[in-house]
């Protein structure tokens, strides 16, 4: 186990007395706050070694999500392949890589599962934005309410909402300043369903 500084024990105090009294982490204002870090890359710096070092998880997509571990360990992540780009938005070409990402083994689909980079705002509602990486499901069918990879005409790949209503497959974005899409549902192939979100900062 790494030995942690002065100030990485201090904040590990902090943080196990605040989430015993409160039930939830606190923000990385009020860990700012609390030991007079004006600079909230200061405080996610801290909290980022305390990760590496096994002591703390955290959720990349939601505040206040700092967690405990009991015992330190390192929580596992996979590499999945990133496989280029998904338009929320106007739908464009994927573009393929080969690279791959490490995703926390949580994140991950019950099947196999890849990661496409998000272009465009079509689902800012759903707190996705340009640059994000989506994790998806390989999965050929979705629910009423799914986020999905759609193929449409067979060729151009977008992420959206999915219902079928009407003898029609609608995919809705989740901005109001953007229209549905209505297609024949011979027009759209489902790829994967979104299973996961991750940024980096």
């Amino acid at each position: 186990m790494q030995p942690l500084t002065k100030r990485q024990r201090e904040i590990l105090d902090y943080l196990q007395d605040f989430i015993q009294r409160h039930g939830y982490a606190p923000s990385l204002e009020e860990i700012g706050k609390r030991f007079n870090l004006s600079s909230l890359a200061t405080v996610h710096k801290h909290l980022t070694n305390l990760v590496d070092k096994g002591f703390i998880r955290r959720s990349w997509n939601r505040s206040r999500s700092v967690e405990l571990l009991a015992a330190p360990t390192a929580q596992r992540a996979l590499e999945l392949p990133l496989l280029g780009y998904v338009a929320a938005g106007v739908p464009i070409e994927a573009v393929p890589s080969n690279d791959t990402i490490a995703v926390p083994e949580d994140f991950a689909g019950k099947r196999d599962s890849y990661v496409l980079r998000v272009k465009g705002d079509s689902m800012i509602d759903e707190q996705i934005r340009d640059g994000d990486f989506v994790v998806v499901e390989d999965r050929r069918t979705a629910d009423n309410g799914e986020m999905v990879i759609a193929l449409v005409g067979g060729q151009d790949v977008t992420l959206k909402k999915f219902y079928r209503e009407n003898g029609r497959v609608r995919l809705q974005p989740a901005n109001p300043t953007m229209q549905p899409m209505f297609y024949d549902p011979s027009a759209v192939q489902v790829q994967g369903v979104v299973v996961g979100m991750m940024r980096k900062y």
